[in-house]
């Protein structure tokens, strides 16, 4: 992902929603427990990691039985000590007290309860990154160290394929054309790291890649389920036993169930919290509902860049916030300009408009005679059922086409849609190209110069093209 263009905008669960699902997550509420359960009597080791002898008793209080009661219990520990939910007051002593995020947890807002769990997020991705303890243990050096050659670990480089991971992970969830928030099957994931975008056919040292970024991301997907980060189905540990026994064919996948291979969704809190530190990073990562206090200049500069359904999503809730008239007016403002994204923000506005109801009708019919805003003016008052609308001119027809068309290719690109409008115009009218050059329109010569690279028939993508140059060689007398 690049950091220097918008990604596509996320819808979000109300913050009260979201604290709610952060003070369930197992994670988190061991830990808070954990922290109302300490005492005078409580003692910790050097670092804040609870004696042995007391961690039995901290299972208890968890409820937690069997043999991994006493690693969650001081799993749950620590996470309390490191988002400072408990403090080591004393270490010489090893003698702790509640710390002032357990007060933020229980009785602060929803914002204050997200900010603790962020906190606890960033403890378990750095703990995602670790290797198995015992591959550490076997790695250190007689100083205590880890080797990390020995080891084949480089600590920055796990945590930006981590990091890299979620990013896709979250771009899959949020873009239109994604899966939204169905599970992703993991092999998938794991190739989107891995194999490069221009591979036709993975060679089988890539698929082996693949094979062991899925089992990395295997471990790292477990570890961060319990902070809510992610809903996880394990990799099927029967079918890892079969590839350990199976010699050939890497990182071959059974289509026909290929859920078990992992199949990993971020949770409603996942998708906040990726956000977080998304931002955090310097991404430009837009949330639905953040521009419904800005003016129409900025929804329609910034819905530029949505998908339809985000676009629409943001604009009813600008709408919902405004008298219909007065939003009518304030778009229609916004909207005029010779720039080169007013095609797409004249676009964003006639879509804006087809949501406000016949009390905007005033605000059209002010701009009837205005020479950017008339054509839009006129379909809106037509499609409205409105009387008395006056013919557009030829001219003002053929300035709208070549507004339309400059919104779409700044949309969508060269886009099957696209195709289709500009076949149409040409069959439809077949004198287009000989009027179009003419067109008083800043983006004339880039529509017709388009058209000629995407019509299909050699003679009109010609003259498309020779319209292009007499519109070009016009601008430039």
């Amino acid at each position: 992902m690049s950091d220097s263009s918008p990604l596509p905008p996320v819808r979000l669960t109300s913050e009260a929603e979201l604290a709610r699902d952060a003070l369930s997550t197992p994670l988190l509420s061991r830990a808070a427990r954990l922290a109302r359960w300490a005492g005078p009597g409580t003692r910790v080791e050097a670092g804040g990691a609870l004696v042995d002898e007391q961690l039995p008793a901290a299972a208890e209080a968890l409820g937690l039985s069997g043999d991994d009661a006493a690693a969650l219990a001081s799993e749950a520990w620590r996470m309390a000590v490191d988002t400072g939910l408990v403090e080591v007051v004393d270490e010489a002593a090893g003698t702790v007290t509640a710390g002032e995020e357990l007060a933020r947890l229980t009785g602060g807002s929803p914002h204050d309860v997200l900010g603790v769990w962020l906190g606890a997020l960033e403890t378990v991705l750095a703990d995602a990154s670790v290797p198995d303890l015992d591959d550490l243990a076997h790695a250190m050096d007689e100083g205590g160290r880890v080797d990390h050659t020995a080891l084949d670990w480089d600590p920055g480089a796990e945590s930006a394929f981590l990091d890299g991971v979620l990013g896709n992970l979250y771009l899959l969830t949020v873009s239109e054309d994604g899966p939204g928030r169905a599970p992703v099957p993991l092999p998938a994931l794991a190739a989107s790291m891995i194999v490069p975008g221009d591979m036709a056919e993975p060679t089988n040292d890539v698929l082996e890649q693949v094979s062991d970024a899925m089992m990395r991301l295997d471990d790292q997907f477990r570890v961060l389920q319990p902070v809510g980060l992610v809903e996880y189905q394990p990799v099927d540990e029967a079918l890892m036993a079969d590839a350990e026994d199976a010699a050939g064919e890497p990182g071959a996948v059974d289509d026909t169930d290929v859920s078990r291979y992992g199949m990993v969704r971020l949770t409603p809190l996942g998708l906040y919290g990726l956000r977080a530190r998304l931002l955090e990073a310097g991404f430009d990562a837009p949330a639905v509902g953040e521009l419904a206090d800005k003016g129409a200049d900025a929804l329609l500069d910034k819905t530029a860049a949505f998908g339809p359904r985000a676009a629409q999503a943001e604009t009813e809730q600008w709408l919902a916030r405004r008298e219909p008239l007065a939003a009518a007016r304030e778009l229609l403002a916004a909207a005029r300009g010779a720039d080169s994204g007013a095609p797409l923000r004249r676009l964003r506005c006639q879509q804006a408009l087809s949501l406000v109801g016949p009390d905007a009708e005033p605000a059209l019919r002010d701009v009837l005679d205005d020479p950017e805003l008339g054509g839009l003016a006129r379909v809106w008052l037509t499609e409205h059922g409105c009387t008395d609308v006056p013919a557009p001119s030829e001219a003002m027809v053929f300035w709208l086409t070549v507004d339309t068309l400059a919104a779409q290719l700044a949309a969508e690109g060269n886009s099957e849609e696209l195709r289709g409008l500009v076949e149409g115009l040409a069959e439809q009218h077949s004198g287009f190209f000989a009027a179009a050059w003419r067109v008083d329109h800043p983006a004339t010569a880039d529509v017709l110069e388009a058209m000629g690279r995407i019509h299909p028939d050699k003679k009109i993508a010609k003259e498309a093209r020779k319209a292009a140059f007499k519109a070009r060689s016009q601008q430039g007398g």
